[in-house]
């Protein structure tokens, strides 16, 4: 019989979390105060950088939602 080891960390835990907070802070919001909500989020995080070179790279902006 295997035994199961306690995890220290629990990836589908955090990402319900995450999932939760995020529809909470969006449930009520238009379609366009969505968008800026994640691209503010965006700005504020650690892909930013990597958001800004992907815009460059591509020549365009690749946040435009049409």
């Amino acid at each position: 019989m295997n035994q199961m080891n306690k995890k220290e960390f629990d990836c589908i835990a955090i990402k319900r979390e995450a999932q939760s907070r995020i529809y909470e802070e969006t449930k009520d919001m238009t379609h366009q105060q969505q968008i800026e909500y994640f691209r503010n989020a965006i700005r504020k995080s650690h892909f930013r950088e990597w958001w800004e070179q992907a815009n460059s790279f591509t020549g365009h902006r690749i946040d435009r939602v049409s």
